[in-house]
């Protein structure tokens, strides 16, 4: 998760530069604050992702257990 925040700081950083030299009201600056937002997105995605219960980490470990079938329909 740290890598995300990381790469977050660099591009926050880089849009604040871009902004800078090109006008907080031009298109690369928007796209810039896009990328961050972006980025902010996936790392809010990863944080709300569902932990496994015991039984999806079972069959994790066991896919051919009688318990872990998956029948289709």
């Amino acid at each position: 998760m740290s890598n995300i925040q990381e790469k977050i700081d660099q591009e926050r950083d880089q849009a604040r530069q871009v902004c800078d030299v090109s006008g907080s009201n031009s298109k690369e600056c928007a796209a810039a604050w896009d990328a961050v937002e972006e980025l902010q997105a996936e790392a809010s995605h990863q944080r709300q992702s569902k932990k496994k219960n015991s039984l999806e980490l079972y069959c994790d470990d066991n896919p051919d257990a009688a318990e872990c079938r998956l029948y289709e329909d």
